[in-house]
């Protein structure tokens, strides 16, 4: 049993291990300093959660952060950065707090602010996308969606919070958890086969679709510095 623990011991320090020293460093730092988006993003979800839920503040919510295929797409794009921050009123709201609260909080650590809001809104934007073109398939396809989904309202901040994950991991190697994220994804997705479940899919591969193009220029880079500096460039 012991021999167990050290191996899982030694497994997670090489998967999480730089991971967590940089967010230690930086909240050690500066303290709540390090994530003042993180903070302003809580909040504002707070605001348009208690918003939501007034009869004189639903109309408002629905107008500026609800997203739903069915309306003109220049109205969803226009709503989609609010949307992030619009929680799901038939989840309990502590959940969404907490997802935005770690994983933003992480990824403005590891990322910084620009990278960590560019990746949420795309994570975001695509699920978006991905909710019209399933819809025109139609359920006959393996990616289609029936036309109720159409009347839905897109996932809110969940899609961030996946797309996050999956980027702030692979940029740590922490290749485990990225793979398992992934199954995890996928299984919703087989239990509960609904929007929600298939944008996080989407919004996944986004993801991974940016991690390959930085890796892509990341190597040649390399590579052209290797070349200039009269060393050879790594062969793959």
């Amino acid at each position: 049993m012991k021999r167990i623990t050290r191996a899982f011991v030694r497994w997670a320090r090489a998967e999480w291990g730089p991971l967590y020293t940089t967010v230690r460093d930086g909240l050690r730092r500066d303290g709540w300093r390090a994530v003042p988006m993180t903070l302003t993003a809580v909040a504002l979800t707070v605001v348009l959660y208690v918003l939501h839920q007034q009869s004189w503040g639903f109309r408002f919510v629905e107008d500026v952060g609800s997203v739903r295929a069915e309306e003109p797409l220049w109205l969803a794009l226009l709503r989609t950065p609010l949307s992030l921050f619009v929680p799901a009123l038939d989840l309990p709201v502590w959940g969404a707090l907490a997802q935005i609260l770690l994983m933003f909080g992480v990824a403005e650590i590891c990322l910084g602010r620009p990278l960590t809001l560019a990746i949420a809104y795309l994570a975001t934007l695509a699920g978006t996308l991905y909710a019209r073109i399933g819809i025109a398939v139609g359920p006959g396809g393996p990616f289609g969606l029936p036309a109720a989904d159409a009347q839905i309202v897109d996932t809110g901040p969940s899609a961030a919070v996946v797309g996050l994950a999956v980027y702030v991991a692979w940029r740590y190697r922490a290749y485990v958890t990225v793979a398992l994220v992934v199954v995890a994804m996928i299984g919703e997705v087989l239990i509960k086969n609904n929007l929600a479940g298939k944008e996080h899919l989407v919004a996944i591969a986004v993801t991974l679709l940016l991690c390959a193009g930085s890796a892509l220029r990341q190597r040649r880079t390399g590579a052209r510095t290797s070349s200039g500096s009269g060393v050879p460039p790594i062969q793959s």
